[in-house]
């Protein structure tokens, strides 16, 4: 069975992420390379089973579904930093 192709990438932590993840790494009894690595794959999963959850939802929408939401929200000033921009 072949290996996959490999990708070298010279990546820069800041030290406190790459001390964090030697240490995970030691604890899971693997490299720190094979811990970041896994720990990408797990964040591509859940970005991308994210995407695709949001897209199923955005399909099943109907006109006038947000609407209900709204009208039941307060009308009340936003917080402040939160106003829209002035045109």
């Amino acid at each position: 069975m072949s290996q996959p192709a490999r990708y070298k990438y010279p990546l820069q932590l800041p030290i406190s992420l790459k001390e964090t993840a030697a240490r995970l790494a030691r604890e899971d009894g693997v490299s720190p390379n094979q811990w970041i690595s896994s720990a990408v794959a797990q964040k591509i999963g859940a970005v991308e089973a994210a995407e695709e959850f949001l897209k199923r939802r955005a399909l099943a929408a109907r006109p006038g579904d947000l609407t209900r939401y709204l009208e039941r929200a307060p009308d009340v000033a936003p917080v402040p930093g939160d106003e829209l921009p002035e045109t």
